[in-house]
């Protein structure tokens, strides 16, 4: 994203906990802040003379103590704060597609109590929902790489997930949108039996696919939860994920296709 608002032409602050990956980008913001948004001292001021705030923060893995509502909820929240505090007439977000009827699950939770807060400030604001991303999808093709594809179910519900690239143009044209919420997926759909046998055909690899009985996933999910709950709640978000057919308005030029045959390539690198 910093990079496509770079080349178009906008002044760019960036929020980040390591600045160094920043600094090696193409086209590098024009500033960075350094903080840590579940330490909202540290991040009190990052958006004075800041026109938009664009916020993609969440996580999707834990290292620490901190949870999704820490991040995707309470992190965003002092953003937004901040935003409010400084003048900030627009907030531009990413969440997740059909986010309102996925509130039973912790990780899409977090994100939609912070729709809420934005529903209610007094900043333009616009929702982005996008179907999920190929680094989620990167799984599958790790699988394949390792000789099988466990799937959930029979594979066959369908979506178009999009890569990050593609969305950060989509997210960069619609900054200025009118509207509060809109969604967005990637240029192919495709059966998530289908995405397995793309990776397979990337490797050049005869397919092996097998499937764990939805049930079967959900007792495992409901154990795990008992016992690592964040990790628990990944699990019911990717079962859910993979047993509901989720796609959106088609968009962007990168396929799936492309995607697994670069990272053939690098693998036989």
């Amino acid at each position: 994203m910093v990079n496509q608002l770079k080349r178009r032409g906008h002044y760019v602050r960036a929020l980040a906990r390591s600045p160094e990956t920043l600094k090696l980008l193409d086209n590098p913001p024009d500033d960075i802040v350094v903080g840590e948004v579940t330490r909202p001292e540290t991040i009190r001021g990052c958006c004075r003379d800041i026109d938009l705030v664009f916020s993609s923060l969440g996580i999707t893995k834990q290292t620490g103590p901190v949870s999704f509502y820490d991040v995707d909820y309470r992190g965003n929240l002092a953003v937004m704060n901040d935003a409010l505090a400084c003048g900030v007439s627009r907030f531009v977000y990413v969440s997740v597609v059909n986010g309102r009827q996925l509130r039973r699950l912790a990780i899409v939770d977090a994100h939609e109590c912070f729709v809420d807060e934005l529903a209610r400030s007094e900043m333009d604001y616009t929702v982005i929902r996008p179907t999920g991303y190929f680094s989620d999808i990167d799984t599958i093709f790790d699988m394949a790489e390792r000789g099988r594809v466990w799937l959930i179910g029979d594979g066959n519900n369908k979506s178009n997930p999009i890569h990050g690239a593609d969305l950060a143009e989509f997210c960069a044209d619609h900054l200025e949108s009118s509207k509060p919420e809109v969604t967005v997926g990637g240029p192919t759909v495709h059966s998530y039996r289908e995405i397995a046998a793309l990776a397979f055909d990337a490797l050049d690899k005869k397919p092996k696919i097998s499937s764990v009985p939805v049930g079967l996933m959900k007792a495992i999910v409901g154990v795990v939860r008992l016992f690592k709950r964040h990790t628990g709640e990944v699990l019911a978000f990717v079962t859910t994920a993979l047993t509901t057919s989720v796609t959106a308005p088609q968009t962007g030029r990168r396929t799936l296709k492309r995607h697994f045959a670069h990272r053939a390539r690098q693998s036989r690198a």
